[in-house]
């Protein structure tokens, strides 16, 4: 028999939200009013919070389920009420924190006093410390003093053996929470205990103890200071990796120079680690330097036709005289990937201003790139600086730039192939006014198992890694992953601050998959301007293959948009203009003009050459920049002008001939396709 369902499910919720608050008030004050918890009575705490906790994740669960439909009678303020029991279950879940962590404080006090309760077995797996020092029996006096003895021994010894693991600090760390060492950048600190979590016992020059992060550290060398992580022992050489000697899988890409470059330049970003601006496992975005390295990163390059390996015929374009246009090209990779949502991204300090935060995306085999590099700037709200979003389908007047709906093709054999995503930020130095970007973290999506089938289309929370790419075991930031062997309740808490990316892969319907595939074999982009790519593949298809008398020439071709189409993936808002001005010219056709594919590439042309082609070539609008607002709304204005007087005027050509419309100098490459030059030579 199926249960019944709540006459009012947000009331019910509601009285669920009340009963919870008065739990978490009585618990809290039965803890005040014990005053110095006996050990059993801390316990019995500890776990009446597990219980508590997953009780008030069960009631979020089900108050994030409800609907204003469910309600059998209407309910003012309904999305109001949602919010304020989000926000109380919000305020009691974040009281059982800070009662968890004052028995946790208790727990050290005990352990650093030595003091001689009776400890249960069970006590060790619900405290995030190492309690093993912790444990005593009720032994006879003399018994006691043995242990003692032994204890003081075994500490005398692990002292002398650490006593020559000296480590140079490569950055300023402040302590995060009680029992944490504070220390300054080039600061020899004296290794106590190396512990499995990262998470060090330190020993400064003033004999303070502390925890600290192993990233911040360096081998030191009495004689010759610093010392290189290769010259270390095994564990020595891990920390060099993560701390910023960058041991990196070399290749033999033409890209690797921009690895290197970036590599080269972590000394700028130790500069703003040690000023506490970015957490130390930020790093020079790799992507963003592969592509100022030149053209072969860039959607524009990977659109072109391909060369076969005879240098006469073209690999991925040909031409089906049946259907009267180039056929469709399967690929082993095909897919739409959404991005969904960044969490617990660390925010930069004050003295660094954001001017982007964004996501790149390629695809990689763990060695190099494979594709181009596509960007999707994230939004953020000032309430949860912390978390990024994307808009998960771009309609109407919303730029392409922010479309978290991308599409992924590739024809790469590699076993290893998969996405590679590097969150980043642009910002600029208010000190200094230095501009630049930096990678806030990374993850490594394969697409194929390790017996060569498809990962499942489903979403996945990938946990970010910091440093570079080509970096191994750093950590976004080393103050988050803190000593995560503990209860299972600080576990999961410990989880709930790791840095996430949201993405859901999605499957191709019959639509999408016959668009996807008129697209190249390799390619990355967005979902809401592939229809625009795929005219231009048709067109290009149809001048290159169907329209010439002789296919080997090598002849320029007069066809302007083949030659300027491409410039339009890297001026996304020149896009987002064409995608604009298509779908209002779509709304006016016929549905049986839309079936129509002569017609409609007919109506492209003319749209094209209404809309993006004189702005090109207009001196009114001011070159592209990067993350820089007011460049980029001096841009969208003049773009929106001219559209609108284009509409008003029914075509482009009385702007044209307008003496305002002041236009550069023409140049050949505005008319000429030059497919010999443009192609891209096959590398198999």
């Amino acid at each position: 028999m199926l249960a019944r369902r709540p006459r009012d499910p947000l009331r019910a919720v509601q009285r669920r939200s009340r009963e919870l608050q008065q739990e978490v008030d009585s618990l809290l004050s039965e803890s005040q009013l014990t005053g110095v918890l006996e050990a059993n009575k801390r316990r019995e705490i500890y776990q009446r919070c597990i219980q508590l906790k997953h009780a008030i994740d069960e009631n979020k669960n089900t108050l994030q389920k409800l609907n204003k439909a469910d309600e059998p009678a209407p309910v003012g303020n309904y999305h109001q009420k949602k919010d304020e029991e989000h926000s109380l279950l919000d305020t009691l879940t974040h009281q059982l924190q800070e009662l968890a962590v004052s028995i946790n404080r208790e727990k050290r006090a005990e352990i650093g006093a030595l003091t001689e309760r009776k400890e249960d077995d069970n006590s060790a797996e619900e405290y995030e410390e190492d309690n093993e020092e912790s444990k005593e029996s009720e032994e006879s006096d003399g018994e006691e003093e043995e242990t003692e003895e032994e204890e003081e021994k075994q500490e005398t010894e692990s002292h002398k053996q650490a006593a020559g693991q000296e480590y140079f600090a490569v950055g300023d760390f402040t302590a995060q929470q009680v029992g944490d060492l504070t220390f300054q950048k080039g600061e020899v600190l004296f290794i106590i205990e190396k512990k499995a979590d990262g998470w060090w016992m330190a020993k400064n020059a003033k004999g303070k103890e502390g925890l600290v992060p192993r990233t911040y550290l360096e081998p030191y060398n009495k004689e010759g200071g610093q010392e290189s992580s290769g010259e270390g022992s095994e564990e020595d050489a891990e920390v060099g990796e993560t701390a910023g000697g960058a041991e990196v899988k070399h290749g033999t890409d033409s890209h690797w120079s921009a690895v290197r470059k970036a590599i080269s330049e972590i000394s700028t970003v130790d500069a703003l680690v040690a000023m506490g601006a970015v957490p130390a496992g930020f790093r020079p975005s790799t992507l963003s330097r592969l592509l100022e390295e030149g053209n072969q990163f860039r959607a524009s390059y990977f659109l072109q036709p391909e060369l076969a390996a005879s240098q006469l015929t073209f690999k991925d374009l040909a031409w089906d005289a049946d259907a009267g246009g180039i056929r469709s090209r399967p690929s082993r990779v095909s897919l739409i990937l959404t991005l969904w949502s960044c969490k617990m991204i660390p925010l930069p300090g004050t003295s660094v201003q954001v001017l982007s935060r964004h996501v790149r995306l390629c695809l990689f085999d763990g060695d190099k790139v494979l594709s181009n590099i596509h960007v999707v700037r994230a939004t953020w709200q000032p309430k949860k600086p912390r978390t990024w979003t994307f808009s998960p389908q771009v309609t109407g007047i919303l730029p392409c730039l922010l479309d978290g709906d991308c599409f992924v093709r590739s024809n790469s054999s590699s076993p290893d192939l998969g996405i590679l995503f590097e969150l980043g930020i642009s910002y600029i130095r208010n000190s200094t006014g230095e501009r630049g970007e930096l990678s806030c973290g990374w993850v490594f999506l394969r697409l194929f198992d390790d017996s060569g089938v498809p990962i499942p289309a489903k979403t996945y929370e990938l946990v970010l890694n910091g440093g570079t790419p080509y970096e191994k075991g750093v950590e976004v930031d080393p103050s988050v992953n803190r000593r995560a062997h503990g209860s299972v309740f600080h576990q999961m808490m410990a989880m709930r601050r790791q840095p996430q990316l949201l993405v859901k892969l999605r499957s191709l319907n019959q639509r999408s998959r016959n668009m996807l595939s008129l697209l190249p074999e390799t390619l990355v982009g967005s979902m809401c301007s592939s229809h625009l790519l795929g005219f231009h593949r048709q067109i290009l298809g149809e001048v290159l293959l169907k329209g010439r008398t002789s296919v080997p020439s090598a002849d320029l071709i007069s066809n302007p948009v083949l030659a300027t189409f491409p410039q339009l993936l890297e001026q996304p808002d020149l896009m987002d203009a064409l995608r604009s001005a298509w779908a209002e010219k779509e709304s006016t056709l016929k549905r049986s003009e839309k079936r129509d594919s002569e017609l409609l590439k007919a109506a492209f042309l003319l749209v094209y050459h209404d809309c993006v082609y004189p702005l090109l070539h207009s001196t009114l609008l001011p070159p592209l920049r990067w993350a820089e607002e007011e460049a980029e709304a001096t841009r969208w204005r003049a773009i929106a002008g001219f559209l609108q007087q284009s509409h008003d005027n029914q075509g482009a050509l009385p702007a044209l001939l307008s003496p305002e419309g002041v236009h550069h100098p023409f140049d050949l490459s505005e008319q000429a396709y030059d497919f010999l030059g443009e192609v891209r030579k096959n590398t198999a």
